[in-house]
């Protein structure tokens, strides 16, 4: 074979690449067949040969050029497939694999070689990767570390203003998620948060919690019928998520973005219900920008203070997602 070598940089976003929390078979094909078509010289395969590849055959072509792009660079491989073994273990228990995926984590990577690339500054699930092969009570570094991973209860949300507000929320209620290994994703939508979980409940070992605004009801519906005896929907009754924020914590949020813009008293009355559309006449009538969700979610993250920004709906959905995990 003849191998253009992977730097150092290309290594690490491999890795990357094969530790995030993504279906098993859909990253390992993408890693692989990206090493082969970008980093194999000879022989040359196409795209088309690719897809058409016995996955031994992908894994084995991949996995020779990843250790020799690591021998090109360090000097020399281990031996150690003590992380690789850690790894396919803990794919099996997060996902259903089949016997074709599980050949695509009986690869011989040099993990062992690459962990002195990796540090505190790494991303989370590197910073884990790393764990793997000094620690044998990974919770307890990922409860010290935040680490996340290992992941065990994934969460679904409709949007940005729930991925920024609800960790923090939940901090407020003392549970980290990341210390807790919970996984939120942010779908883009209600209609999108129905076509995720349709993907992830049959591959997914572990439970789902489904969080959907008011007029998410009938995309409630079209899950129920899949929804597993682990997961659980919450469905927001008061509106959407800015709806189950106190009085307080939006009119301080505001007076403190508009401090230097314009007075602080507001013309407008909100509607239980409608703060989206109160704040947008605010954001408007100020003389500023557009109001968009996702800024102003990072606004309120900013002047969260304590417990007293909570609400008893928001109190109620960090408890129904501390529970989920408890009972599983």
């Amino acid at each position: 074979m003849k191998i253009k070598p992977l730097t150092k940089e290309q290594i690490i976003i491999s890795i990357d690449r094969l530790t995030r929390f993504k279906n098993t078979e859909t990253k390992y094909l993408r890693v692989y067949k990206d090493i082969i078509l970008h980093n194999l010289i000879s022989p040359n395969f196409s795209r088309h040969d690719l897809d058409d590849m016995p996955y031994d055959n992908l894994k084995k072509y991949a996995q020779s050029v990843f250790n020799y792009s690591v021998k090109s660079i360090i000097g020399k491989n281990s031996f150690d497939l003590s992380i690789n073994e850690k790894l396919k273990i803990y794919e099996t228990s997060v996902f259903n694999l089949d016997k074709n995926v599980l050949s695509l984590l009986e690869n011989e990577f040099d993990y062992h070689s690459c962990m002195s690339f990796i540090n505190e500054k790494s991303v989370k699930n590197l910073q884990w990767l790393k764990l793997l092969s000094e620690q044998t009570d990974i919770i307890s570094a990922r409860e010290k570390l935040s680490l996340r991973y290992p992941v065990e209860i994934v969460v679904l949300v409709e949007g940005a203003t729930e991925e920024t507000l609800l960790p923090e929320f939940a901090k407020l209620c003392d549970y980290d998620f990341d210390k807790n290994g919970v996984y939120l994703i942010p779908a883009g939508g209600k209609n999108q948060v129905v076509k995720l979980y349709y993907e992830l409940y049959s591959i997914l070992k572990l439970p789902i919690f489904v969080l959907l605004d008011r007029d998410g009801k009938q995309n409630a519906l079209e899950i129920q019928p899949k929804l597993r005896n682990i997961d659980k929907i919450h469905i927001i009754e008061c509106g959407e998520f800015e709806d189950v924020l106190s009085k307080d914590l939006v009119k301080r949020t505001l007076d403190y973005e508009l401090k230097n813009i314009s007075e602080t008293a507001f013309e407008f009355e909100e509607e239980e219900g409608n703060r989206v559309k109160y704040l947008e006449e605010v954001f408007k009538h100020r003389g500023m920008h557009e109001f968009k969700k996702v800024e102003f979610s990072q606004m309120i993250k900013k002047n969260i203070s304590d417990e007293n920004d909570l609400t008893p709906e928001i109190i109620k959905i960090i408890s129904e997602i501390r529970n989920l995990k408890s009972n599983c």
